[in-house]
């Protein structure tokens, strides 16, 4: 598979990205949700959104500092302008920056995003790079998000599992038919998942 990582109290620029460590880790980590770090308070702090977002922009065409600058307003704000610039970087060689790039299209969905998603998912060697895709999915409602999902739940790490778990119950939303596929593979991943927190998030 491709490639991912996002400890609680780090910066998305801070991660470590050999995928031999941070397999090891993720394989033990089940964490909270990688976007609950957002000021909430970012409005009533009067800080100017649109202009933070323009200066993003800019960065996203930079070096890779810069890009992963940018990319962090984005795991925060919602810009459609930012569509074309992200959608390149799920292909960048570095995990942290693809990491990073799944997490900004899960805060700004974008429906020309949601086949490199799955890909990602499904073929990504970097176990947090999968990981901040199953957790982007719960955005898509796109059908081909659903048999992907219930593969990673199956058969992935456990911090990639947890997500897929929590996507799976969002996904199930969206119609009879995904709600019957999901709730079955729900069902079974609760009697026989290893993990205590994979288990929870399949309730």
């Amino acid at each position: 598979m491709t490639k991912n990582k996002d400890p609680n109290k780090e910066g998305l620029a801070e991660i470590a990205i050999d995928p031999d460590v941070l397999a090891k880790e993720l394989a033990l980590e089940l964490e909270i949700d990688p976007l609950e770090q957002i000021d909430e308070d970012a409005f009533s702090k009067g800080l100017n959104i649109t202009q933070e977002c323009n200066e993003a922009l800019k960065k996203l065409k930079g070096n890779r500092e810069e890009r992963i600058q940018g990319l962090r307003i984005f795991c925060e704000y919602r810009d459609q302008r930012s569509f074309p610039l992200l959608l390149p970087l799920l292909d960048q060689p570095c995990p942290v920056e693809r990491m990073s790039a799944v997490y900004a299209l899960g805060r700004n969905p974008c429906p020309s995003a949601v086949e490199k998603l799955v890909s990602l998912l499904e073929t990504d060697d970097n176990a947090y790079v999968r990981r901040a895709t199953a957790w982007s999915l719960a955005n898509y409602d796109d059908q081909i998000v659903l048999k992907p999902l219930i593969s990673a739940l199956k058969n992935d790490v456990a911090a990639v599992r947890l997500w897929s778990s929590s996507s799976l119950a969002e996904i199930g939303n969206v119609s009879f038919e995904n709600a019957q596929l999901a709730a079955e593979q729900l069902l079974i991943s609760l009697k026989i998942d290893n993990e205590s927190g994979v288990r929870s998030n399949c309730i």
